[in-house]
């Protein structure tokens, strides 16, 4: 198994942690074995059940029990659809899906000391996987990032450095100082989608050895949809599925470099006006990855869709009316979801999930003020 540099075509072994190539663009990690149903190990109940198809030694493993979350019935604008709760995993969001392989590779290769850009729910998996494998971590977060992720990253050990200006500005200080620290993005390092492929393997199996119609999932830089792409071809050139389901990528209108190159027909970046969004989780302004993202969308026969931020809140309200308390981010997917199902692209009869992807719990204070929710006084 190798590194594919996504600009040149060259190959690089995986002896060497990288988290891009000689092009200055990122790599990829080139076709691997894959998985079929006798491979999984039932008595392990996380994602390292799908060990034998991960491209990292399992005695390597730095892991506290995450993947084989819920998978739930419920109705949405009329559809039943299932709900993957992935914001169940130890630290409240899918990144853990991600930080137990690509930890668990970089520590296997002797790294000790890592570097991330992060929103907060990236930054705050990563911390805690590197206190877990007894790592040094910095994770750089933007000055409005939400006091309970900082919390949440700094109880871990990780040193927490705050950066004034967007999302993007956060991830060009860490590129700066990715010259004296390992750069794990999970953004670049490709690894990281080497473990959100598992997802892909979890609906397969919890859905009875059987592929989804369709799977809407929030995008900001895109690991979901990676992973997704990632997992279910291999579940197809295994035999173990006919085809790959419709993939659906989910964006805040007010930062969705992904919907307007979609729109525009192309795979590369196009530039967007961006404003502040409550689904911080998504605020991505200029992805990484674009055709790695935007290819197996288009091939799949689904598509990048935009919510407005008033979408986004009554998904927000309805979600929580459901007994499911998300985050913004994960309700910008319900929100892209409820369009889908208005215009027919999604119907009734389809094995349809959405992925919710953070917990509420992270957000709460915002939640409140959005939903105008309060305590009433005893009498």
């Amino acid at each position: 198994m190798h590194y594919v540099d996504s600009i040149t075509g060259a190959s690089y072994s995986l002896a060497q942690p990288r988290w891009r190539g000689e092009s200055g663009g990122p790599v990829n990690l080139g076709p691997a074995p894959g998985l079929r149903r006798g491979d999984i190990d039932d008595s392990i109940r996380s994602l390292w059940r799908y060990r034998e198809a991960l491209l990292v030694d399992a005695g390597d493993a730095v892991t506290m029990g995450e993947g084989w979350t819920p998978l739930v019935r419920a109705e949405w604008e009329g559809v039943a659809v299932e709900l993957k709760l992935e914001f169940t995993m130890p630290t409240g969001s899918f990144k853990d899906r991600g930080m137990t392989v690509m930890v668990s590779y970089l520590k296997s290769r002797g790294v000790r000391e890592v570097l991330e850009d992060s929103s907060g729910n990236a930054g705050a998996s990563l911390s805690a996987y590197c206190a877990r494998a007894a790592m040094r971590c910095r994770i750089l977060v933007p000055e409005t990032a939400s006091y309970p992720k900082i919390a949440q990253i700094a109880a871990c050990g990780a040193e927490v450095m705050t950066i004034r200006g967007s999302r993007q500005d956060v991830a060009d200080a860490a590129l700066a100082m990715s010259r004296e620290i390992f750069y794990a993005s999970h953004n670049w390092q490709p690894f990281f989608a080497e473990g959100t492929k598992t997802l892909a393997y979890e609906l397969w199996e919890q859905l009875g050895f059987r592929a989804p119609d369709s799977v809407v999932v929030p995008v900001g830089y895109g690991a979901n949809v990676l992973g997704c792409e990632r997992g279910f071809t291999e579940l197809v050139r295994n035999g173990e599925i006919p085809r790959m389901p419709r993939l659906y990528g989910v964006q805040a209108a007010n930062c969705a470099p992904y919907y307007a190159a979609f729109r525009a027909g192309v795979e590369h970046f196009v530039p967007v006006a961006v404003s502040q969004t409550v689904a911080e989780g998504i605020a991505s302004s200029k992805p990484t990855r674009m055709r790695e993202v935007l290819a197996p969308v288009r091939a799949s026969g689904g598509e990048i869709v935009a919510v407005t931020e008033d979408e986004i809140v009554r998904a927000l309200a309805a979600l929580a009316g459901k007994g499911f308390y998300v985050e913004p981010t994960s309700a910008a997917a319900a929100a892209g979801l409820s369009q889908l199902i208005a215009r027919g692209a999604i119907r009734q009869g389809e094995t349809t999930v959405l992925v919710l992807t953070g917990t509420g719990l992270k957000a709460s204070e915002a939640i409140g003020k959005l939903l105008r929710l309060g305590a009433r006084s005893a009498p």
